[in-house]
C-alpha cells in the first residue's frame, strides 16, 4: 500500500503542485530561476481573445461529444443487444478505431477522406457537391476534426453501453414484453433506469476529455486556421513550447483542471442523489 501511495504522490501530486506554483511565476521552463508575479499570468490570459476562442471551441467540442457519439453509441448498443450471436464480432470491429494510434487515424482521414485531390472530399468536389476543404474553412475546420475523434470514440461508448444494458435482469424485460411494452417503452422504463449511472459516468468523462482534447487537433490543424480549432490544450502547448512561457502554460493548465474538478463534483453529487432517492 505504502509504495503505491508514494508512487502516486511522485507521479500525480508532485507535478500537480509544481504546475500550480509555476502558474504564478514568470518562468521560461529552462532556467532554474522563476520570478513570482502573482495573478499576472491569469490576468493576461483572460484578456487574450485567443483564450476566449479556445474556451468556446472546447465548449463546442464538449456539446458535440455529449450528443453525437453518445446517441450513436447507445443506438448501436441497443441494436447489438438484439443480436447475441454476432455482437462480439461487431464489438471488435467497432473498437478498431479506438485502439489505433491517433496518428494512424489522422493519417487515414487526411489521405482517404480530406485529401482535396484523391480523397472522398476531393471526389465529392469533382462531382459538383462543393464541399470545399473542410480542414481549411474557418467555420468547418473544428467539425472536420471532431468527426475524426467521434469516429475514433463512438465504438468505445458502444461497448460500454452494451455491457451496461446486458446487466438488465431478463425477468424485467420479459415482464415488460408480456405487458405489451413497445420498443420505446422498453428502453424508457426498463433499460434506461439500469444504465443511468453509466450514462452519467460517461458524460462526466466526456466533459473532462473535451477540455483535454489535443491529439487530433494538433495532428490535423495545430489549432488553425486562424485559431479556428484552437483548444485550451493547444493554447497551453503553444505557450510552453513555442514561446517558452511556461508560467502562462501552467496557468492555462490550472484553468483546464477546474473544469475537471467541477465535472467530478457533479458526478459525485448525482451519485449521492441517486443513492438517497
Amino acid at each position: 500500500m505504502a509504495p503505491a501511495v508514494l508512487l502516486s504522490a511522485l507521479v500525480v501530486v508532485v507535478p500537480g503542485v509544481l504546475t500550480a506554483v509555476a502558474a504564478f511565476t514568470d518562468w521560461d521552463g529552462i532556467g532554474l530561476k522563476a520570478r513570482w508575479i502573482g495573478f499576472a499570468n491569469f490576468s493576461s490570459i483572460l484578456r487574450d481573445p485567443v483564450f476566449t476562442t479556445a474556451l468556446g471551441n472546447n465548449i463546442r467540442w464538449m456539446l458535440l461529444f455529449l450528443t453525437i457519439p453518445v446517441a450513436i453509441g447507445l443506438l448501436t448498443a441497443l441494436l447489438l443487444l438484439t443480436r447475441p450471436r454476432s455482437r462480439t464480432l461487431y464489438q471488435v470491429i467497432f473498437l478498431v478505431p479506438y485502439v489505433l494510434a491517433p496518428i494512424t487515424n489522422a493519417i487515414l482521414w487526411l489521405n482517404i477522406v480530406y485529401n482535396p485531390l484523391s480523397g472522398v472530399v476531393g471526389y465529392a468536389n469533382h462531382h459538383g457537391l462543393n464541399l470545399g476543404e473542410p480542414l481549411s474553412g474557418l467555420h468547418t475546420a473544428i467539425y472536420a476534426v471532431a468527426a475524426v475523434d467521434i469516429w475514433h470514440f463512438w465504438g468505445f461508448l458502444t461497448v460500454i453501453y452494451l455491457a451496461a444494458l446486458r446487466q438488465t435482469p431478463v425477468e424485467q424485460v420479459e415482464a415488460a414484453l408480456v405487458e405489451g411494452a413497445n420498443g420505446w417503452q422498453l428502453f424508457r422504463y426498463v433499460y434506461l433506469p439500469g444504465i443511468k449511472s453509466t450514462l452519467q459516468l460517461m458524460w462526466v468523462m466526456i466533459i473532462i476529455f473535451s477540455f483535454l482534447a489535443f491529439d487530433y487537433v494538433w495532428l490535423m490543424t495545430q489549432g488553425g486556421p486562424a485559431h479556428a480549432t484552437e483548444m485550451l490544450s493547444t493554447y497551453a502547448y503553444s505557450f510552453a513550447f513555442a514561446s517558452f512561457q511556461f508560467g502562462k502554460a501552467a496557468a492555462v493548465g490550472l484553468i483546464m483542471s477546474l473544469f475537471g474538478l467541477i465535472s467530478s463534483f457533479l458526478y459525485t453529487w448525482l451519485s449521492r442523489k441517486d443513492l438517497n432517492a
